[in-house]
């Protein structure tokens, strides 16, 4: 008899580009019995595993059920231009994955994936990448006895709203792509959806870090 699917995963960020990778791998994949994907706004799909429970992250639920979950995959995130200020970036960035790494682990969830940046450091003099160090370091000391943190360079993609500084960064490593290192080059959006949903699916214990060059698009 095959075996069932067993594994709960909290998905946060389902609606950006990485994040729709995310679910689609999670939702087509036989391990996986139940897809829990928080959002401000309902995502407009359905599907026997998926449970899209209409949220406020300023006022996450610390009651709710659905918390309980084997692992958790966080690709949530935005730019300083569409937050509007550093506050509302780190809020982003930083606030709302923290405290919904923090519950989910307070129900038991043991394995946590995190969808990074390169050159995250919190001693970055650059603020987005310092707030994305700072992130990772406060994941640490949470305990999960899984924490994989996923560190993509420029994510290369079809997003449903342009970012005119990263099309046009695309366009220039799109043509040097294959004369540069593999960590300078493209990071397609769903080779990071890979790294993400293995590492989470797997649970490896420990901490480990992918980094851009593992996941260049060649």
């Amino acid at each position: 008899m095959a075996n069932l699917p067993s594994l709960s995963i909290l998905h946060v960020g389902a609606t950006g580009l990485v994040g729709g990778e995310v679910l689609d791998r999670l939702l087509a994949d036989d391990r996986v019995a139940r897809v829990i994907a928080p959002t401000r706004r309902a995502l407009g799909r359905t599907h026997a595993r998926l449970d899209n429970p209409v949220v406020d992250f300023d006022a996450l639920p610390a009651d709710a059920a659905w918390w309980a979950v084997d692992g958790v995959i966080c690709t949530l995130g935005t730019t300083m231009r569409q937050a509007g200020s550093r506050e509302a970036f780190r809020r982003v960035d930083h606030a709302y994955p923290l405290q919904a790494a923090r519950l989910a682990h307070a129900h038991g969830a043991r394995a946590f994936a995190l969808n990074s940046a390169a050159g995250a450091n919190v001693r970055s003099m650059f603020f987005y990448s310092r707030v994305k160090g700072e992130l990772e370091r406060d994941l640490d000391v949470l305990g999960y006895d899984s924490l994989t943190l996923v560190r993509p360079g420029l994510i290369g993609g079809a997003r449903s709203t342009s970012r005119a500084g990263e099309d046009a960064a695309g366009a220039v490593l799109r043509v040097l792509g294959p004369i540069l290192p593999r960590a300078w080059r493209i990071s397609p959006a769903g080779r990071i959806a890979d790294a993400l949903v293995d590492a989470v699916l797997a649970a490896r214990p420990g901490r480990h870090v992918v980094g851009p060059a593992a996941l260049s698009g060649g």
